[in-house]
């Protein structure tokens, strides 16, 4: 249980660390249409190469090319609208904002997935909506275009969240290397409109290229704490990636979330580690008779 926790951590501080990266290429003129390109091809090649002589043609094996597919296109809308919203707001407030797909998949999980809304769901909705309305409260510092962007990129993602559960059953690696496969095929689709060719220093392009590293990397460390310990129980620490993303905000770029930020991006990470921890403890006392049983035996 505890390596599972650590590799979460390690993978949500990869990822803040690739959403610096991308952060950094926005701010210096580079397209988010271009980041989003050598991110997806970049790790489309590397997690290529590891995983082909793993699983050879299996790796393709899917139960559902359709779901498959439509998840690939939603991780690169996300990409898209993360990366803009980057470009407005600081690394905190906008990795805050993101966490609010949680929510948004709690809300239409009864529709959508079949999955009934429990009185901790409401608590979360609840508590990640208020959050939501002292971050973006009028006479705030955030600029108006950053937040609208900021709550289209929560509710793409959203959307990928509920397309992942729909093809939990295919292996975690054939998945990911879908996201790389549709995820380069549109951004290569979006080449026309990205502008020119970036003219960067070549610390600058192993900038740009490592962003394909740090999030296959991410990925794989997410896949292994979710094989190490049961999603229930990793789902509130989750939220641990605000933090890191709030430590290389004020490292990386010297920015800080002023206080009354603060309160709310700290709403939103009470509200899903409350429902999260609770759904655990739900799961727990659920199974608790199987256990005994099982020991008894």
């Amino acid at each position: 249980m505890a390596a599972g926790i650590l590799q979460l951590f390690c993978a949500l501080s990869v990822l803040s660390v690739l959403d610096v990266t991308g952060k950094k290429m926005v701010g210096i003129g580079v397209s988010v249409l271009m980041v989003g390109w050598f991110r997806y091809l970049s790790h489309l090649l590397l997690f290529s190469a590891i995983a082909l002589p793993m699983r050879g043609r299996r790796l393709l094996s899917t139960r559902s090319f359709s779901r498959q597919a439509v998840r690939g296109v939603l991780v690169a809308l996300t990409t898209i609208t993360f990366f803009s919203v980057l470009k407005r707001l600081p690394l905190a407030e906008a990795t805050a904002l993101n966490f609010l797909a949680p929510v948004m998949v709690l809300l239409a999980s009864p529709w959508v997935l079949g999955e009934p809304l429990r009185w901790n769901h409401v608590l979360g909705v609840v508590m990640g909506f208020t959050g939501m309305l002292v971050i973006i409260r009028p006479g705030g510092s955030l600029p108006l275009e950053g937040v609208a962007l900021g709550l289209l990129s929560a509710l793409i993602l959203a959307a990928f969240q509920m397309a992942t559960r729909r093809v939990a059953a295919d292996d975690p690696l054939t998945t990911n290397i879908y996201s790389g496969i549709f995820g380069t095929l549109v951004f290569t689709l979006c080449l026309p409109w990205a502008g020119p060719w970036p003219d960067l220093e070549p610390l600058q392009w192993l900038l740009l290229l490592s962003t394909g590293v740090s999030g296959a990397l991410g990925h794989w460390l997410q896949i292994r704490a979710y094989q190490a310990a049961p999603a229930s129980l990793l789902s509130p620490f989750v939220y641990l990636q605000i933090f890191a993303a709030t430590a290389l905000g004020w490292l990386v770029f010297n920015q800080l979330p002023d206080g009354i930020t603060a309160a709310g991006m700290g709403l939103i990470v009470l509200g899903g580690m409350t429902t999260g921890a609770l759904e655990w403890r739900a799961r727990r006392t659920s199974q608790m008779p199987a256990v005994v049983s099982e020991r008894v035996d």
